[in-house]
């Protein structure tokens, strides 16, 4: 495997799930969401050189919470008014020249090390990768403005032609920096949408559906699910392995 280096974002609010601190602070099942997701890439790619882009005024906070847990070494970068800066101060922040960077969302925590690692395979292939999934909900698009009775004219989309967009998104660094040096722009949503605007292509790799990005309260309840169901699947393995000794 390429040498690679991780940027983990970790610059939001997290006002949607609730609570009185972001969302990448918050516990899931014991730990910080945001150690959970700075773990999960340490497992996945040993070695790998991982910065937490925070915002400015929570680093201190972040710092002193990590000191209670067992946090994979990883550094710390200050993010910016937009995602893009944020990035942007992440790649800035790297010292290690990977060949590969991973641009992760900090509040994904449950992406498996095979998943990871099959992006990481395609964009060392292709350049550029994003992991995504097939919908299983139908879409409406809709003109946005109300007609005369109040109703929003709207049609269906063909979902078949649909595909949900996750995290890590994986480029060879060269292409990502270059990317980068654009100059911010509103329909710069992600990583792929800023490299796509220098003329790379992205590769589509395949994702998860356990792959979360933790937005609502909700989302907080499905992900202790998962992980409990993970942990229970994991002793049960060890205990099967144990009598076949």
């Amino acid at each position: 495997m390429e040498r690679t280096g991780i940027i983990i974002v970790a610059g939001g609010s997290g006002r949607r799930a609730g609570g009185a601190r972001p969302k990448q602070f918050a516990f899931l099942a014991g730990m910080p969401v945001l150690a959970r997701t700075i773990n999960n890439f340490a497992e996945a790619m040993p070695g790998a050189e991982i910065v937490a882009v925070l915002p400015e005024q929570h680093i201190e906070f972040w710092n002193n919470l990590a000191a209670r847990f067992d946090v994979a070494p990883h550094t710390v970068a200050a993010g910016g008014a937009e995602r893009f800066d944020s990035v942007r101060n992440g790649l800035a922040a790297l010292t290690s020249d990977p060949e590969l960077i991973a641009v992760q969302d900090g509040v994904r925590p449950l992406g498996s090390a095979g998943m990871i690692r099959r992006v990481a395979e395609a964009a060392a292939r292709h350049g550029a990768a994003v992991p995504v999934v097939e919908p299983v909900d139908s879409f409406r698009e809709t003109e946005g403005v109300p007609d005369t009775e109040g109703i929003v004219p709207s049609r269906i989309v063909d979902r078949r032609r649909l595909r949900i967009v996750q995290t890590p998104q994986v480029f060879r660094a060269d292409i990502l920096r270059r990317a980068y040096e654009a100059e911010y722009r509103a329909e710069f949503t992600d990583d792929a949408s800023v490299v796509e605007a220098a003329g790379h292509p992205v590769c589509l790799a395949e994702g998860e559906r356990g792959n979360l990005k933790l937005t609502t309260p909700e989302d907080f309840t499905i992900a202790e699910a998962l992980i409990a169901a993970r942990e229970e699947a994991e002793e049960a393995q060890t205990t099967t392995d144990a009598e076949h000794l």
